[in-house]
Parts: structure tokens; C-alpha cells; sequence
């Protein structure tokens, strides 16, 4: 991902933020919570370590490889688990996007891809990627905003239902608050459209 070097900071502060809370959230719940929070944590660590400025690192040509492998797997084990319902789809789409945007990036070190075709103007997954995530972002914002009572408990359920803790295990505040985990999910998807209007 190419920018300036301030929003390359803030998106890989934001999405190592993410990924390390999803990760502290994968080792207190189990099942399938636990599943997506893993999930979770690889796309954040994924999307910070996309983020990293390249005057700090530049990653060498085979490096869109790595993604490649990483995300194609993650997106093959979200397939199979879609089935199951809950975010998985979500998965599926933030696995390929990664991948896709990993091209423009192997592209570039060879000097073979533009910055979103000629003429300026969107390549078409581009175009679908940006409206799916600025749709997630929508639903999942509206989802945050302040609602009565009842209707908070019955949106709450489902996620604090899964979040069974280990044998022995005690929750720490954060752990069963559904609304952190929604925020963490939106600012990863924020960062993801950050990443996508700059391809």
C-alpha cells in the first residue's frame, strides 16, 4: 500500500491494535468465537504489516507471495467454514481482498501495474470491494449507535453466548462487551477502505 507516510502510521497502528485485541479475544472465548477472533487477528496483523511504510521497509519482490499464500489459505478455510454461518463470509471477502491488493503491490515493484487502471478511472473488483466495505462500515456504525434496552440485549446475545470462557477462566471486563468487538471489526474495515481507494 502506497501513501503518505502519517496515514501509513495510523493504519498500521490501527490495524495492530485490532489484531492484537482480537488475539487476547481468541484466547478467552472457545468454539466458534474463538475461530473468528483468530481470524480476525491474522487479517489485523495482515493489514498492519501491509501498512508499514516503505521508507522503513521495503519488502522485497517476492513479498506479494506471502500474502498470497497466507490469505489465499485464509479465504479457502473461510470457504469451508461458511457454511456454518456467523462472519465467515465476511472472512472470505476481507481474505481476497487482501490477496487482490497484494498484486497491485508486486505490480509496482516491477513497474508493470498503473494505480487504478488507465485513465483514472476504478477497475471494476476495486469498485465492488469499496461499495462492500463502505456498506459493512454503514451497518456495522448503525449497529454502535445508542438503542433501547431490549433491543440492545437481543443484539448482544448471540456474541456474548459464544463467548464461553476456558474451564476456570474469569472474564475480564473487555472479553464479554459484544460493542468492543464491533468496534474492532468496523476500524478494520475503516482500514480497509483506506487501503482499497489507494489502489
Amino acid at each position: 500500500m502506497h501513501g503518505p507516510a502519517l496515514s501509513a502510521w495510523l493504519l498500521l497502528t490501527l490495524c495492530g491494535a485490532s489484531g492484537a485485541y482480537c488475539l487476547l479475544r481468541a484466547r478467552r472465548c472457545t468454539g466458534e468465537e474463538r475461530r473468528t477472533a483468530a481470524g480476525e487477528a491474522v487479517m489485523g496483523f495482515g493489514m498492519a504489516a501491509m501498512a508499514l511504510p516503505a521508507a522503513v521497509v521495503t519488502p522485497p519482490s517476492w513479498w506479494w507471495a506471502v500474502y498470497a499464500a497466507v490469505f489465499g489459505a485464509a479465504a479457502l478455510h473461510a470457504l469451508v467454514s461458511v457454511r456454518r454461518g456467523g462472519h465467515h463470509l465476511h472472512h472470505l471477502v476481507g481474505s481476497l481482498a487482501m490477496v487482490y491488493m497484494a498484486w497491485p503491490v508486486q505490480g509496482a515493484a516491477h513497474g508493470t501495474h498503473g494505480s487504478g487502471g488507465g485513465g483514472g478511472s476504478v477497475p471494476l473488483v476495486t469498485a465492488a470491494l469499496l461499495m462492500y466495505y463502505v456498506a459493512y462500515v454503514l451497518r456495522s456504525g448503525a449497529r454502535l449507535v445508542p438503542v433501547t434496552a431490549s433491543v440492545a440485549a437481543s443484539m448482544a446475545a448471540p456474541v456474548t453466548a459464544s463467548m464461553a470462557l476456558p474451564a476456570g477462566g474469569t472474564a475480564p471486563a473487555w472479553a464479554v462487551r459484544p460493542e468492543f468487538t464491533l468496534v474492532c471489526r468496523l476500524s478494520m474495515a475503516l482500514a480497509m477502505l483506506a487501503m482499497l481507494v489507494t489502489l
